[in-house]
């Protein structure tokens, strides 16, 4: 059936991401992932997708390190301030 995923080809395409790119894209989706969380109320979500930015973070290098530690920080933050009201 030509709808199913062909492994050799998913191979190919997983070693043509470059891990840096793959690393930064994860975390801003995570980062927006959480503020969706704490927008939402749903604190348990938005805390676990916050400990996953800071844990993959030491990882990112490059120009965007600095905006993604800025959004971790605001992150924490917010979620420290929904935590206790």
């Amino acid at each position: 059936m030509a709808d199913e995923l062909d492994p050799e080809a998913l191979a190919a395409e997983l070693a043509a991401f470059d891990v840096d790119q793959f690393l930064v894209a994860a975390a801003s989706t995570l980062a927006s992932l959480a503020f969706a969380k704490l927008d939402g109320g749903e604190l348990p979500q938005a805390r676990r997708a916050i400990d996953a930015l800071a844990s993959l973070l030491p990882h990112v290098e490059g120009p965007l390190r600095a905006d993604l530690d800025r959004a971790l920080t605001s992150l924490q933050v917010a979620y420290a301030s929904a935590a206790s009201t």
